[in-house]
């Protein structure tokens, strides 16, 4: 990158080039008239700039945040910190978050994907935690054309590459493909940590004295400005943003990793605060450490180790150089923690203290480049945007359900395996190492993940899940939904769902239409997260995603984590032996709009999102929790895309059983997608009892049986092919495509 230009005061402000790095000219002259009473310097409008961001600030966002649920018994770290934290008994808690890495990944899929795995793994280990597990969620164009089979190959190669190389496994995720992430492609990565209470940490300067240590990888001009970069929307140019991308070492990573939690565990004396070098780097990690604290900071820069000569103070504190972290250290004690680093073969060099004046200073080669209220950083404009419903539901207001016909069930059910969001994801996580650490029970390709926690019966369910496609027809119901399905794969693995963590995913808060699909998802979310009993603990706001003035579907991903108190309540969404009675809960009726046979008919989705029963949900749920619990059920498995056919083939992929089942419902609706639905499967010995007490709240439909053969009989036609047959449709359909070049 080449050497940036310091500009003055005035330079900055009739250049105007604070408009390039983001910052409106009426935020600043806030900042020159009513922040400082003098125009900012280069250095200065910079720190403002990204903190001010949508990614570091969400000032389009605040509003929408506020209607979400953060507290409950169970929660003992919720939003502001680097990730939440959930109390799972005998002084244990279980800690996770998601972020998303959407634009980096769109111009360097490789490392805009591995560096989003690091990040969000300092996020879990900042908390004073280790991590055990990570998941994904992933969105991308139709994999029609040479770019988009180059960007899903290399954002899994780069997940795969940042996960394996440190040694934590990547448990589960999902994919799904649309058109409309043809520019904008979701990279939102999750990561699950496990910490005894006494561990738990915050990241805060606290103590005037006390010192600012820097520890980790050296600082270069990677990343420089990749919080305001998150906060716009792409054009034809996009190439000419890859100065913002940073390049990830999985290997320094872990180093760091181990030297952080060796200090959190074994020097908790010398330590007062810990939080990562993530979006806006050292400026938002100090800033923010000392604003939560109450206190100032000042810094001398001449100390950051650097990897190139000649940085500036603005490229300094905005690079996002990875593998860095900020430790605020008692002083005096310097030394101890500095020797910890040093056994890793570490950088970690004491750059400034904490001061009492609630002040922001910078030093460089003798003079004070900045001088600002700290509080201002983070207390940036906050800007009550309105909402107005899209048109296009105001076109489809009068729509009907789509009515699909179909006029040979078996060859649908064989086209519906073989598109891409609802074909086997094999291809992706087989380059995913899953074992490393011997403690995953269930790994990807069940409803969600579970990894037992070493030394009891405990194991942690966990899952990311949402449709967008439903989001789009109806944000508020589709909001409900995402949570709901998140809830149905935590249940049907045997957990008890604890809290939810997201990642918002939405088109320009600014234009009213956008900013109606993200209101309306997060009254849909909190609500749904009320019922059930899962507030939002952690989670970011990518907003922006938009390719020349096109917003991606409203994609607000819920990732969810579960408690299972006996590991011999986790189930699996497999049929076990062959003469188990199969049953489903729940409704089926026309829900097409939205649905994955929709869009394999029409090309498109379209209409008023089918009806949604919230309540109905909550109750299926706890009924299948409760059979789970009285060890009736052999296999869950909830239904979703492609609806009853699509999981029922599912259930016997990747065994040696078929199914004879008989359905009073016209084969259209073996394809519709009621929520609020499972599949299970109950053992042929205990039949009777587990139909005398929950009576007709299942409706047994059929039965596993030996043979390769998955049978549906349905009213008007019937569903038959080898389960062999359709299996491997099911896993060769993504791989076909990719080597289609």
């Amino acid at each position: 990158m080449a050497k940036l230009k310091e500009l003055s005061p005035q330079e900055v402000e009739s250049s105007k080039i604070y408009r390039d790095w983001g910052l409106k000219d009426e935020e600043y002259l806030h900042i020159k008239e009513d922040i400082l009473g003098r125009h900012p310097n280069f250095t200065e409008t910079g720190l403002y700039a990204v903190m001010w961001s949508e990614h570091c600030s969400y000032k389009n966002s605040k509003q929408v945040l506020k209607k979400f649920p953060t507290e409950g018994p169970q929660v003992l770290q919720g939003p502001g910190e680097g990730a939440g934290i959930v109390d799972i008994g005998d002084q244990q808690a279980v800690v996770f978050k998601a972020e998303s890495h959407n634009h980096p990944s769109a111009i360097e899929p490789y490392e805009g994907a591995a560096t989003g795995v690091g990040g969000i793994l300092r996020d879990i280990f900042s908390m004073g935690a280790r991590p055990i597990a990570s998941l994904n969620s992933l969105r991308f164009g139709e994999l029609d054309n040479d770019r988009m089979r180059y960007l899903f190959e290399e954002v899994v190669a780069g997940i795969a590459g940042y996960g394996n190389s440190i040694g934590i496994p990547t448990v589960g995720g999902e994919i799904a493909f649309d058109d409309c992430y043809k520019g904008n492609p979701l990279v939102n990565a999750m990561s699950v940590g496990l910490i005894d209470h006494a561990d738990m940490q915050v990241g805060q300067a606290q103590g005037v004295g006390n010192s600012i240590l820097y520890v980790g990888a050296k600082t270069g001009r990677d990343g420089i400005h990749g919080a305001t970069f998150a906060s716009v929307e792409f054009d034809d140019e996009v190439e000419s943003e890859r100065s913002a991308i940073q390049v990830g070492d999985p290997f320094m990573e872990k180093l760091l990793m181990e030297a952080c939690l060796e200090v959190i565990y074994n020097h908790k004396d010398a330590l007062v605060g810990i939080q990562d070098m993530g979006a806006a780097g050292l400026v938002s990690s100090s800033s923010e450490m000392a604003e939560k604290a109450g206190t100032g900071v000042t810094l001398n820069l001449d100390l950051v180790p650097q990897r190139e000569s000649g940085m500036i103070p603005y490229e300094m504190m905005l690079s996002e150089s990875q593998e860095r972290m900020l430790l605020c250290v008692k002083r005096g004690m310097e030394e101890e923690i500095i020797n910890v680093f040093k056994e890793y073969d570490l950088d970690a060099v004491v750059i400034g203290e904490v001061t009492g004046d609630g002040q922001y200073r910078l030093m460089h080669q003798g003079k004070e480049v900045a001088n600002l209220p700290v509080n201002s950083l983070g207390d940036g404009p906050v800007y009550n945007n309105q909402g107005q419903v899209p048109q296009r539901i105001r076109d489809w207001a009068e729509m009907g359900q789509f009515q699909p016909e179909i006029e040979n069930a078996t060859e649908t059910l064989k086209n519906i395996l073989q598109q891409p969001t609802v074909a086997s994801k094999k291809v992706a996580y087989d380059t995913f190492d899953s074992q490393v650490r011997t403690s995953t029970l269930v790994w990807p390709g069940s409803d969600a993940a579970v990894v037992r926690i070493r030394g009891t019966r405990k194991a942690i369910a966990m899952t990311a899940d949402y449709n967008s496609r439903y989001i789009y027809l109806d944000p508020e119901v589709g909001g409900q939904m995402a949570v709901a399905e998140a809830a149905r794969n935590i249940v049907a693995s045997g957990g008890k769902p604890l809290a939810i963590t997201d990642c918002l995913n939405f088109g320009s808060p600014e234009k009213p239409e956008v900013f109606y699909e993200l209101d309306k998802s997060a009254d849909g979310i909190a609500a749904a997260c009320r019922l059930l009993d899962t507030p939002v603990i952690s989670g970011n706001v990518s907003l922006y995603n938009e390719t020349n003035g096109k917003a991606i579907y409203p994609s607000p991903m819920i990732g969810m984590v579960g408690l299972i108190k006996d590991i011999d309540q986790v189930t699996t969404q497999h049929f076990k032996s062959a003469g188990d009675s199969i049953y489903v809960i729940g409704e089926t009726s026309d829900a097409f709009n939205g649905s994955e046979l929709q869009k394999m008919m029409l090309g498109r989705i379209e209409g008023p999102l089918f009806d949604y029963d919230l309540t109905a949900e909550k109750a299926n749920q706890e009924t299948v929790a409760a059979a789970i619990q009285k060890g009736y059920l052999a296999s869950c498995h909830d239904l979703s895309e492609g609806g009853l056919a699509v999981a029922l083939a599912e259930s016997a992929f990747n065994t040696e059983f078929g199914l004879e089942v008989k359905v009073n419902m016209p084969a259209s609706h073996l394809f519709a997608e009621n929520g609020s639905r499972f599949i299970v499967s109950v053992k042929a010995d205990q039949q009777a009892a587990f139909e005398a007490e929950f009576k007709n709240q299942f409706v047994r439909i059929g039965q596993v049986t030996d043979k390769d053969l998955i049978r549906i009989q349905a009213k008007d036609q019937f569903i038959e092919a080898e389960r062999s047959e359709l299996q491997e449709l099911w896993e060769e359909a993504i791989p076909c495509l990719l080597k289609e070049k």
